[in-house]
């Protein structure tokens, strides 16, 4: 579905300790090198910022009033491009050691939804999608890998849609 549209995802998750606790320290060295390497991937389009302050990553975008409960949003050109950032760089590494840093949420915590190119998502509209998915199931609204017929990889890597 690119040209006229892109393809946006929410991921969120809560810290098992706040940012600067020795606990996350891996996690949080690894965010600017991480986040620098999906913006010069081809088809990325946009990510929600932080302040740009060394080390902090988007961390800044916490949910309501709880900074440990963070999120990450991206926008990028289709389904492929964003497919082979997730699983086909290192950044798989660090989504195999997810449970070394974040809490086991007992619900969906990733969404997916098509975006007019140009389009950059706010949190609110993005987790307002993630509340859509947990609360109506899948639907051309919001959704996940499995329901994207050009994934391959995430099926390939042995992924499960609430781990995504």
């Amino acid at each position: 579905m690119s040209g006229t549209m892109n393809l946006a995802e929410l991921n969120v998750g809560r810290l098992l300790a706040p940012t600067d606790d020795p606990r996350v320290a891996d996690f949080m060295n690894a965010l600017d090198r991480i986040n620098g390497m999906g913006k010069r991937m081809p088809g990325f389009v946009w990510m929600m910022e932080g302040s740009g302050e060394p080390g902090t990553g988007n961390t800044e975008n916490n949910i309501g009033d709880d900074p440990q409960f963070v999120a990450n949003l991206t926008v990028w050109e289709d389904v492929e491009s964003l497919e082979t950032f997730v699983w086909k760089t290192v950044h798989r590494q660090f989504y195999d050691r997810r449970e070394d840093w974040f809490e086991i949420l007992g619900k969906q915590h990733f969404v997916m939804w098509w975006v007019p190119a140009g389009h950059e998502p706010s949190l609110d509209e993005a987790l307002a999608r993630l509340e859509h998915l947990r609360e109506n199931g899948p639907s051309e609204h919001a959704f996940g890998w499995a329901e994207l017929p050009q994934a391959t990889a995430w099926r390939d890597k042995g992924c499960r849609e609430v781990a995504a």
